[in-house]
């Protein structure tokens, strides 16, 4: 398995923020931490029992991070980097990740510590046709559930790509699956220490 951590806080990079909806508001953020119920609102976790795990572990009370937003995909775009793997498609998905203290969120060595510790450890595991890649984002902490008020935090945020390889989409799951209970338990132990 692949495993690489990256940063973009660049101006043109992908930046978070927290909450979120959509333009239409048909879909947006849940407090899954609060409220673990949600978690059966997500759409793909009804196709992806395994995704619904990862989010039911990872928004669990007591744990230091959280989910914000995360969606999963089908592709038979496979890039030169990944060709490695003699694939002709794979599974993706991605979950962004929040600290739930304040004082992490706002860290940008919390973050790059949580990535580097999740990299070592994921790196020993068995080699599967799997990639996981960690990005460290901007995200702005807005205040209550009011984005417009101007009153935000800027911090950080960690997006989690977990993808599986196969010629198939049955053997792709496969692999993202096991990958992504893999990204699990490396948080379980790299995030409470």
């Amino acid at each position: 398995m692949q495993v690489e951590y990256d940063v973009e806080l660049g101006r043109e990079d992908p930046a978070l923020e927290l909450p979120w909806s959509s333009e239409d508001g048909a879909v947006r953020y849940c407090d899954m931490k609060g409220h673990p119920e949600l978690v059966l609102q997500i759409a793909e976790v009804e196709a992806f029992p395994e995704l619904g795990a990862f989010l039911r572990r990872v928004n669990a009370l007591g744990f230091p991070l959280q989910t914000a937003k995360c969606d999963i995909w089908y592709s038979r775009d496979i890039s030169a980097e990944e060709e490695i793997f003699g694939a002709a498609s794979k599974l993706v998905s991605y979950v962004d990740l929040v600290f739930t203290a304040d004082d992490a969120r706002t860290s940008f060595e919390k973050h790059e510590e949580l990535a580097q510790g999740l990299c070592q450890l994921l790196q020993r595991a068995p080699e599967i046709a799997a990639t996981i890649a960690l990005v460290i984002r901007r995200c702005y902490y807005h205040q209550k559930d009011d984005p417009g008020s101007g009153d935000s935090t800027s911090g950080f945020c960690l997006t989690a790509y977990v993808s599986g390889f196969d010629d198939n989409q049955d053997g792709s799951r496969k692999r993202w699956a096991i990958a992504l209970t893999l990204l699990q338990h490396a948080l379980v132990q790299v995030a409470v220490l």
